[in-house]
């Protein structure tokens, strides 16, 4: 039985992921912003999956947040086996126009929170020699995505990033995983206001496959993994793709 950490909790990928784990015997920390949410969520999961299940309110943007989030789980004298950094959203439209807040939100989030909580995790799994991470990327990960443009920019760090952890964590008994799911079904598309856009209306994925895909590759320790059929050929194409082609057909995707 592991303990496995989980940002990014209550909704979408996030709340399957947790889903996943639990019904598979796994003990739950949550990590959200939203207190409500995840006093209803521990109370839920620990009836119905008879799980330790405990919870951090925590807003991901706040620069200490990482260090927050490991004090707590020292002061609960826990130790994390599994790493899922699947908190995010998006701030999508072109760039002059978007909210620089909530961009440096999302750089905060997907890059320097990630990049802490894996720090500060990881050690103690090395040392135990027990231990998985799954980074939550995007398609985005492999183009550049014009009217998403900062968006695509930190996936395509989380991917780079993954991938070069992976190789130094080999014979550790640690793996890195790199989970790129495309459009799915989640308040992602609806707060970011893109849910009427091309991309999330073809092939949408639902979460709970996504989450899946992801926690059966994560058991693999498969490095990458993309999500989908649709997803996989869409990858394909932008690594055979020169970036003149792909802008235009990202752009046409995204254009709201």
């Amino acid at each position: 039985m592991d303990t496995v950490l989980i940002t990014g909790t209550t909704s979408g990928i996030g709340k399957a992921f947790v889903e996943k784990f639990a019904s598979m015997g796994n003990n739950i920390i949550l990590v959200s912003k939203n207190r409500d949410q995840l006093q209803h969520q521990q109370i839920d999961l620990q009836t119905r999956y008879q799980v330790l299940v405990k919870y951090i309110s925590c807003d991901l943007a706040e620069a200490n947040a990482a260090d927050t989030i490991m004090e707590k789980i020292r002061s609960w004298g826990l130790s994390v086996d599994v790493l899922i950094n699947n908190a995010g959203f998006n701030e999508a439209g072109c760039f002059t126009n978007t909210n620089l807040a909530k961009e440096l939100d999302m750089i905060q989030i997907h890059i320097r929170a990630l990049t802490a909580l894996t720090k500060l995790f990881l050690p103690g799994m090395i040392e135990r020699r027990h231990g998985r991470i799954l980074n939550v990327g995007s398609t985005g990960s492999y183009m550049p995505c014009p009217n998403d443009a900062v968006y695509a920019a930190t996936k395509a760090y989380v991917l780079s990033f993954s991938n070069g952890l992976y190789q130094e964590l080999k014979g550790t008994g640690v793996t890195v995983t790199c989970l790129c799911p495309g459009a799915t079904q989640t308040l992602f598309a609806e707060k970011a206001n893109i849910n009427n856009t091309l991309l999330f209306k073809l092939f949408v994925m639902q979460p709970e496959a996504v989450a899946a895909i992801g926690y059966n590759n994560l058991q693999k320790g498969k490095r990458v993994v993309t999500a989908g059929l649709y997803n996989k050929l869409l990858v394909l194409s932008a690594k055979l793709l020169p970036v003149s082609i792909i802008n235009p057909i990202a752009q046409w995707m995204v254009k709201m």
